[in-house]
């Protein structure tokens, strides 16, 4: 008996104002498919992260990645994945490691911005996925040291996260059952006044009240 499939709607639960359907439909899955990504839509999703802000234009940012078609590539990624995360990433259809370069090109200066500018270009490419009907799951579990050793990776990267980019499965077998009950819990969140404060430090901005 097949697990029932994941729904390709929101996930997110007591939302206090409206935002872009394509932000509310943002959800990370545990279940993908191998079905591939065609290049455009791929190259799209590139395109977005190229173009997001970053402090002095340094864009920090570098990645390494892998189709599941490629074989032995994808699998040399797949293999820096924590072993709970590559149960699952081992089907989806692309793989990222991304990398924040820790000082500024222009001076060697150390850049305190390298890690959050990486992560805007995550959201870039996160939402233009979004637009494409393909989703994307960011993880921190990833062996940092073994990336650095098989990858050959400069002092002057710092490896930060693994991506999954792919389609949901629709028809998820039997051995994706705890898959499908993880992707069926819902996506909460702290309050609005539990995180932007006013003047003071953890009281709620005046908006909120």
């Amino acid at each position: 008996m097949e697990a029932n499939p994941p729904e390709a709607t929101t996930r997110h639960e007591g939302e206090e104002a409206e935002i872009l359907p394509l932000l509310r439909e943002r959800w990370s899955p545990y279940c993908f498919s191998d079905r591939e990504i065609e290049a455009d839509k791929l190259k799209s999703v590139l395109e977005a992260g190229r173009w997001a802000p970053s402090s002095y234009n340094e864009q920090p940012w570098a990645y390494l990645m892998a189709r599941r078609s490629e074989g032995e590539p994808f699998e040399k990624i797949l293999s820096c994945l924590v072993e709970a995360n590559q149960a699952w990433a081992k089907n989806v259809a692309v793989l990222m490691l991304s990398f924040a370069r820790k000082n500024f090109s222009k001076n060697g200066k150390p850049n305190p911005h390298h890690v959050h500018d990486l992560g805007g270009a995550a959201a870039h490419m996160t939402f233009q996925a979004s637009a494409h009907g393909l989703f994307v799951h960011q993880m921190a579990g990833i062996d940092r040291e073994k990336i650095r050793q098989t990858f050959d990776i400069p002092d002057t990267h710092e490896p930060v996260t693994a991506i999954a980019i792919g389609y949901l499965e629709t028809a998820p077998g039997p051995d994706m059952a705890e898959l499908v009950e993880r992707d069926q819990s819902p996506d909460r969140r702290r309050s609005l006044s539990g995180t932007f404060f006013g003047s003071v430090w953890g009281e709620a901005s005046p908006l909120f009240q």
